[in-house]
């Protein structure tokens, strides 16, 4: 029997995925108004580009980038240190009873974005995309 009997697929609940954004919206408002008190969080432009929570929504991972992509390992390093600020100002913006502890990792989703556009402009792949439309128009 499924553990949970609301859930029947592998993924993210509409819980999980409605505070995953609520957090992430919030958090990026925060980070926009520099409302922390570290200058060298204030002095870098976040992204903040996805957050998933946890099931039991006590862990929220935010995923996060630098305007520019420079710096990375910096800002998590700032964020890290300004981790209960931050959870603090969250919990007084949000309507949460609770607020899940925050973990931040670099969003690698704009490097795989760059990769794939490489992979698309490949003259291989370009030829087998040529191909597969014109057997596409043949069936019709």
């Amino acid at each position: 029997m499924a553990k949970n009997r609301f859930s029947s697929g592998s993924g993210p609940s509409n819980r999980q995925l409605r505070m995953g954004e609520l957090i992430r919206r919030t958090l990026a408002d925060l980070l926009t108004r520099a409302e922390v008190h570290d200058p060298d969080l204030n002095r870098i432009s976040v992204t903040v580009g996805e957050v998933r929570c946890s099931p039991d929504l006590k862990v929220a991972t935010a995923y996060v980038t630098p305007l520019g992509g420079e710096h990375g390992e910096e800002l998590i390093a700032a964020l890290a240190r300004n981790k209960g600020e931050l959870r603090r100002l969250l919990g007084k913006e949000m309507t949460s009873k609770y607020v899940p502890d925050l973990r931040f990792r670099l969003d690698e989703t704009y490097d795989r974005l760059d990769e794939t556009r490489r992979l698309f402009s490949d003259e291989t792949v370009q030829r087998d995309i040529a191909a597969r439309e014109d057997d596409d128009e043949d069936l019709d």
